[in-house]
Formats: C-alpha cells, structure tokens, sequence
C-alpha cells in the first residue's frame, strides 16, 4: 500500500467522521441559533471562555461536556440490561456507517493510480445506504422496549409503526432514480449529474427525478426522526419516547444518532438530487481543463467573503461597549477571517505562479469538489432545521396513511413513467 493510498483513506475516514459526528455540537448550535431566528429570540449566547462565545458555540460544547461526566445510570426494574445498553450504539453505528459510502469527490488520480473519495470504497452504494439507515430503526425499538416503561414503549411500538410507513415508499422512489442512472454506484450517479440536458439545465436528479425528490426527501424526514416525523419521541404526548429512561452518554449516543442521521440523510439527498460534488456546468474535465481560472475565481471570491463578513459581525456587534469582553473576541474573529484569506489567497497566487503538474491539478479539482459538496451538505442540513421549527408534529396513524395511500402509489407511478420514458429514449 502506497503512502498516497494511506493518505487518502485517512482524509476520506477523517471527512465521514467529520461530517457525520464531528459537527453534532455544531449543529446542535445551528439548530438553536436557527429556533431563536426563527421564534424572534436570541438563542444561547452566553457561555463563554475568556469571553470568547463564538455566537453561542461554546453552550453546546458545555452541554456535550455535561452528558460525559454526568452519571450514567440505569434503573433497577430493568431486566434486559444487554439490550438497554446496546441500543443506542446501535441507533449511532448504523447512522454513522450510512455515511461511509459518500462520495465526497470524484476518482482522484494520483502517480496514475486511481483511488475512490469514499470512506468505505465499495460499490454497493445506494444499497448499502439503505441497509443501515433501515437497520437504526431496531435500536429504537430495543431501547423502548428494554426500558420496560409505557412511555419506552409506545415509542418503540411508534417506530415500529413508522418504519413501515416510509421504508417501502423510500424504496420505490430509488427504483426510479436506478432507471434515471442505471447504477446503484454513488459515484457514477453524481458522475451523470455533471451534464445536462438541452444544453442548459444541470441533469441534477432533482430535474431529472422532481418526484422522486420529493418522495425521498419527505422519507428521510422520517428515517431520521426529526420532525414532523418524530413520534418515537412525542415530548408532548410521551414525555421522551424510546429514550425517556436513558440518562448521560447513553442518552447521548442517542442524539448523536440522530444528528448522524440527519446528517447521512442529507448527505444521500445532496449526492442522489442535488449533483453531490458536481459544480452546475463544471463536470470533473472542465475544472481541470480550467483549474487557473478556478483558482483566480477563488482568490477573489475571499476577500469578499471576508469583507462581508466583517460587515456582517460589526453590524451584529454595534451594540456593545468598547470594555465589554465580547468586543475582544469580534476582534479576534475578523482578524482570523481575514488572515486565513490573505494566507489562502497568496497560497494559491503561488500554486498558479510555479504551476501544479497533472498530480496538482488532480488534488486541487478533488478539494474544490470537497468544499461544494459540503457547501450543499450544510444547506441541507439547514433545510432539515428549517422544517423541524416550522411544522407540527404529524399524528402516526396520519404518517401511516400519508405512507401507504400518498407516497407508495406515487413512487410506483413514477417508476412506470421513468420506465416508458427510459425505453421509449432507448437511454
């Protein structure tokens, strides 16, 4: 094994463990920052450390640090503790692995030799997603069930109820997308999403598929439970579901899952709909072919970033006195912002003054993908935010019918249309 083949396992594992569990507290901040918007409050933004908050970053840091050291107990009148405690391991293995198959770029050609941008470089793709995403949904259910509590219970029984309502539906709206791209193979599916079609709009799946879209993306809601799908939990109705006897990292693993969850789920919908790493009308060859352009394009695009930002944090922090702790981390902020694009910018001055050769080329069309696909993975996961403090809970007897009498019959619709389409183009 070759030191470049070692290199890119390790970033393509670092960049899945980032992604799917390294940004949990991010996220976490993200989602209460995006609540407070939304509900015309604050949000938290006043733990910090030596002053610095970093918009309320360090609160859920605090609170990560809080379920660690906090006493994790189990309760006396559980009798199948083997299964209390592997439940949520399940629910975030199974979450965690969903993300392994993504691909973050394309095939990266280093000394002629070609190496996938996969965590887990196999070629199972869409059929490896579905299997763990599926198999989370028994996590819950043991964690209900071996809580031995009515609450534990009803979610667990919940669960069980809504995984037969979307799992079938998610399934035949991927049907559709196999017909569209004729793989199971991620990355030749993100690879047929760099075209286009009438020469002007990106072949994205959710162009070629809106249908399926829509029907796949309803479904993830529901894999991942977050509302308006989380009637495992109910807080309202059965104080905490699956997870109400479960306390500190167990608790935990439990909301790490479903922040992973989340995460994978939003991973596959960006790379099935949203063109994964492709950039609209810039397939692998054309970045190449341009890549001087490219780079020029980014050594202007961060100054302005950085202008902009500094626009943005000055106008945040007006109100505060010149003595106040916080005006020192604003300080610090810009000056980071600025000096990481000064040093960026100047870095790739360079790149193009001494010339990258063909394995620098190669590496600098596999970052730039990288960053889109994580530019679009976190505005998906914001849209997953969105939805959850913007629509009610749904009922499970309504989920159950909204499955088996709405979806299911239009993904089997749309697998006839694809399928006519498909043999009437001969494509």
């Amino acid at each position: 094994m070759s030191v470049a083949e070692i290199v890119i396992i390790i970033i393509n594992i670092l960049l899945a463990v980032t992604l799917s569990v390294g940004t949990t507290p991010v996220m976490v901040w993200w989602e209460r920052r995006v609540a407070g918007f939304i509900q015309d409050r604050t949000g938290p933004n006043r733990a910090d450390i030596g002053g610095i908050r970093l918009g309320g970053l360090i609160q859920a840091i605090a609170d990560m640090l809080k379920l660690v050291f906090k006493e994790d107990f189990t309760p006396a009148h559980i009798k199948f503790k083997f299964l209390y405690t592997i439940a949520p391991a399940i629910v975030f293995i199974c979450s965690f692995l969903t993300m392994g198959v993504i691909p973050f770029a394309d095939n990266i050609t280093v000394d002629g030799n070609t190496y996938m941008m996969q965590a887990i470089p196999t070629t199972l793709g869409i059929m490896w997603f579905l299997a763990f995403a599926g198999l989370s949904v028994f996590g819950i259910i043991l964690g209900g069930y071996s809580s031995e509590n009515k609450y534990g219970l009803l979610g667990g029984i919940r669960a069980s109820a809504q995984v037969i309502s979307y799992e079938a539906a998610m399934a035949l709206s991927v049907i559709s997308i196999l017909l569209t791209y004729g793989s199971i193979n991620l990355n030749d599916m993100v690879q047929a999403q760099g075209d286009t079609f009438w020469g002007i709009i990106p072949a994205w799946g959710l162009f070629m598929q809106p249908l399926a879209a829509l029907i796949f993306v309803v479904t993830a809601f529901a894999e991942s439970n977050r509302t308006p799908f989380d009637i495992a939990e109910g807080e309202s109705e059965i104080v905490a579901g699956y997870h109400t006897e479960y306390s500190a990292m167990r608790f935990g693993l439990f909301q790490v899952g479903e922040y992973a969850a989340m995460s994978a789920s939003s991973a596959i919908i960006v790379t099935l709909f949203l063109g994964g790493y492709q950039i609209p009308w810039m397939d692998t060859q054309t970045i190449q072919g341009n890549i001087n352009y490219v780079l020029i394009a980014l050594i202007i695009l961060f100054p302005i970033k950085a202008f902009f930002f500094t626009k943005w944090m000055n106008r945040n922090y007006n109100w505060l006195d010149k003595n106040d702790k916080r005006e020192k981390e604003k300080n610090i902020l810009i000056r980071g912002f600025w000096g990481i694009a000064v040093i960026v910018s100047l870095a790739l001055i360079a790149l193009i003054a001494t010339g990258l050769g063909e394995n620098g080329v190669n590496i600098a069309t596999t970052v730039i993908q990288v960053v889109v696909f994580v530019g679009k993975f976190l505005f998906m996961n914001f849209v997953f935010i969105w939805i959850r403090w913007t629509l009610l809970r749904f009922r499970y007897d309504q989920l159950q019918m909204l499955g088996w009498k709405v979806l299911i019959p239009l993904s089997i619709l749309n697998i006839v249309i694809t399928a006519i389409i498909v043999v009437a183009t001969g494509s």
